[in-house]
């Protein structure tokens, strides 16, 4: 169908008084071969990759920052697991405690470097002081913010109180005596009252619950002894009623018919929450004063884990069955929904309500993030920790999580424990977008603030351009207003966007990643049409698009790969590989660029040789490089073809080629007997890089360049490298404007037309993108919440 056809078929199916203009657009989107016609085929493709792509685009992304986190070794644990992980908040600055099987304690910085080690105190009636360690194993650990302290749980059937108030920590109370191991810890106090009693919980082994009220927490949780006594203060359970005036003691026994695994307090409802891994009480709701019938889930083999959120209403079960459950509050017949996927028992879970998502871990070291609403698996992560061992299951304390959130710390983060090593990883503090597009006109996005730029360019057929981020997303901007038009979020994942370029008709974008990946947009909605092999799974740096839509690749590969996106029906398009490229660079390439005039294309790499290829016979024909006496040649930062002068039959022997390498501008003649045309180190500053070039291609009467510092400056060339340089350092042309762009690296700069105006696009590692006059005016920038009209200078920033 042509257009006419096309806008009679959308008026039977619409309705007559659709907008011609909507219906122009509407038939540009799908002609995304621009043909000017329009298939069934082709629109039926459209509609389905749209609403796959509008699914795809409402998934959203896992809150994990890391692929793989940081980690560390608790070397003092002896060998053994880290049963519990607690945040230690007072004194500043934040600090971990780590607490060992064995009674170790580890005091960690918040980048998990080791501060101090304490060990647990033994017994006082051995005879021999050396002998007196203690000899236990610990089962959970809390930290009770409002007095200062860690509380310890063993084995032995007590309690070990370590003081944190001073950077130093110390053990000043053992309470002993329990007749039953105490197996799950948590502790509550009033933020807002400090003054009201506090509530120290513990679960037993006997699947009873122990209830300590520390009536006067200011002034202490014990008596002070009457005598000073070497050690800690020893307490004995049954004597505590001599303590009466500062704590008081209840225990409910029989809750659950297995040890508790957990202990939870919601202050709001006055509720006790508890599990085990009992079949007939596998969670139970209570309140403090058993006044109210509980609350009871039964479920097969029980919960090892749960957590709650009171304002979600949700709680979360993990255990031996590998599956993880989500539960309304007072729904306790069936669950929301069962999680599967898990291949080991479920260790712990955590949700994350801030993106609204759930971790969850399991015995084989692999922690799962799942999206509550959609009950999606978003990630799978399986943590490196050195301990594990192929076909052996690493032991694991009881409590592998900490979950931390602000004020309590600036970004949050998650800290995991396998064996004897701890894991940290970053989370994001709000929901981020799933892959996809998003258009989102009438918003004011801020790219200033907004992540890292890694390319940016010009499409002159819809008047838009196109940034990169580091976050793996693309934006379009319209240059008339500097407003965002379009969003393409999570575009390779969680790879970086490395390298972009346009088709020939400047209405596709192609785009690569750090990770090899390379992928066909549609400029007009945001869908992506082609997935390219990878060669390889390193790096893709440069990416340039033949006037027959043949994409030409280069990267970490060293080598050039070849795609076809002309005649392109499949998703998938293979690479085709048949340039002379195999062994040609010795290092990994980082630029390309292509003369159509000429027939070439230039290829750049990181030991600073610069090859010309032929395009009929896909072959290099010539080796640039620039003369030294220290060595090594710095890498090639950027190439750039001069395409009036390449055209120009007068002129095309001359300096054609500009390449940059350690901030030095080079122009190269690929045609004539002599070379090298002239070259000047371009920035203010020693010691800095151009990184990218660019010249009003119609004319070459200017270069503009952008370097490692931010600054941008524009060269008068029209009579400059014309002639043939036999000095090694030539005069520098020129100098029209130099001025401060951006606070870091220019990563982008490119001249444009714009009704009939010569502007400058600019881009940034600071993560913004702006545009300039070609006198040097600020126009502003991209996304700024002020928008410009392009044809009138009064609206700029200046």
């Amino acid at each position: 169908m042509k257009f006419e056809e096309f806008r009679e078929v959308m008026r039977s199916v619409v309705g007559p008084d659709v907008e011609d203009t909507w219906v122009e657009s509407f038939f540009s989107e799908v002609d995304v071969s621009c043909t000017g016609q329009v298939k069934w085929q082709q629109l039926c493709s459209y509609l389905l990759l749209e609403y796959t792509e509008r699914e795809r685009a409402s998934i959203p992304r896992a809150a994990l920052l890391d692929s793989q986190p940081q980690i560390r070794h608790c070397a003092h644990n002896k060998r053994e697991a880290t049963v519990r992980v607690v945040a230690v908040s007072h004194p500043p600055p934040l600090r971990y405690m780590s607490v060992s099987k064995g009674g170790q304690i580890t005091v960690w910085n918040s980048s998990l470097h080791i501060l101090r080690t304490l060990g647990l105190a033994g017994d006082p009636t051995e005879e021999v002081a050396s002998t007196r360690r203690f000899r236990g194993w610990t089962s959970d650990a809390v930290y009770m913010g409002n007095v200062h302290r860690v509380a310890v749980a063993t084995d032995c059937r007590d309690l070990h109180f370590v003081n944190v108030s001073t950077a130093g920590v110390f053990e000043d109370v053992h309470l002993f005596g329990f007749r039953s191991v105490p197996t799950a810890l948590c502790y509550w106090h009033d933020v807002q009252c400090p003054e009201r009693p506090s509530l120290l919980l513990l679960g037993d082994e006997r699947g009873g619950v122990h209830l300590l009220w520390f009536l006067n927490p200011s002034k202490g949780l014990f008596k002070s002894p009457s005598k000073a006594e070497s050690g800690p203060q020893r307490i004995f359970l049954p004597d505590l009623g001599e303590h009466s005036n500062m704590v008081s003691h209840r225990h409910i026994p029989n809750v659950h018919q297995e040890p508790i695994t957990r202990v939870m307090f919601e202050p709001g409802a006055n509720v006790i929450m508890t599990s085990s891994e009992s079949d007939t009480s596998s969670v139970v709701f209570m309140s403090v004063t058993l006044k109210r019938e509980p609350y009871i889930w039964t479920f097969k083999q029980g919960a090892k884990c749960f957590d709650y959120n009171a304002s979600l209403q949700l709680m979360v079960t993990g255990g031996c069955d590998r599956a993880v459950r989500l539960w309304t509050r007072f729904v306790v017949s069936r669950p929301v929904a069962t999680l599967l996927g898990h291949r080991a028992a479920v260790l712990d879970v955590s949700i994350y309500q801030p993106v609204g998502q759930i971790f969850s871990y399991s015995r084989d070291a692999e922690l799962r993030v799942w999206d509550i609403s959609s009950h999606r698996c978003l990630k799978i992560v399986h943590l490196q920790f050195p301990c594990l061992q192929p076909g052996r299951i690493p032991e694991h304390g009881n409590f592998p999580f900490l979950l931390l959130s602000p004020p309590l710390t600036e970004h949050s983060h998650l800290v995991v424990g396998c064996k004897d090593y701890l894991a940290l990883l970053h989370l994001a503090d709000a929901r981020r977008g799933g892959g996809g597009w998003l258009t989102d006109e009438g918003k004011e996005p801020n790219i200033q603030s907004g992540p890292a730029v890694s390319c940016a360019l010009y499409s002159s057929a819809l008047r838009q351009v196109a940034t990169g981020h580091v976050d793996s997303s693309v934006s379009l901007w319209d240059v008339e207003t500097g407003r965002r038009r379009l969003q393409i979020l999570n575009a390779h994942g969680e790879d970086e966007l490395t390298c972009m370029t346009l088709d020939s008709s400047r209405r596709r974008l192609i785009t690569g990643a750090r990770g090899g990946t390379i992928k066909v947009w549609n400029l007009l909605n945001g869908l992506n049409l082609h997935k390219l092999e990878p060669v390889t799974d390193s790096e893709v740096t440069g990416l340039t698009c033949l006037h027959d839509n043949q994409v030409l690749a280069v990267g970490g590969s060293r080598r050039v790969a070849q795609y076809d996106i002309a005649a392109a029906k499949d998703l998938y398009v293979r690479a085709d590989m048949s340039w002379k490229s195999s062994g040609v660079h010795k290092s990994d390439i980082l630029a390309v660029c292509q003369c159509f005039a000429l027939g070439v294309v230039a290829t750049a790499s990181h030991d600073g040789e610069v090859i010309i290829w032929r395009l009929e016979t896909q072959g290099a024909a010539l080796h640039l490089q620039r003369p030294t006496q220290r060595g090594a040649l710095p890498p090639v930062d950027a190439l750039l073809f001069l395409q009036h002068r390449s055209g120009n039959r007068k002129l095309r022997n001359r300096g054609v080629l500009v390449s940059t390498q350690a901030g030095c501008l080079c122009f190269w003649s690929v045609t004539g007997q002599t070379h090298t045309y002239g070259q000047f180190y371009a920035p203010e500053q020693p010691g800095e890089r151009v990184l990218s070039l660019s010249s009003d291609q119609p004319q070459n009467t200017i270069l503009v360049s952008g370097d490692t510092t931010g600054r941008l400056q524009i060269w008068d060339i029209r009579h400059y490298a014309l002639d043939i340089q036999h000095e090694p350092d030539s005069e520098r042309p020129p100098l029209l404007q130099s001025l401060k762009a951006h606070e870091r690296a220019l990563v982008s700069v490119e001249v444009l037309q714009v009704t009939d105006r010569s502007f400058v696009l600019t881009a940034s590692a600071d993560g913004s993108a702006a545009l300039w006059t070609k006198d040097g005016d600020h126009v502003g920038f991209f996304g700024q919440e002020v928008i410009w009209n392009i044809t009138e200078p009064a609206s700029y920033r200046r």
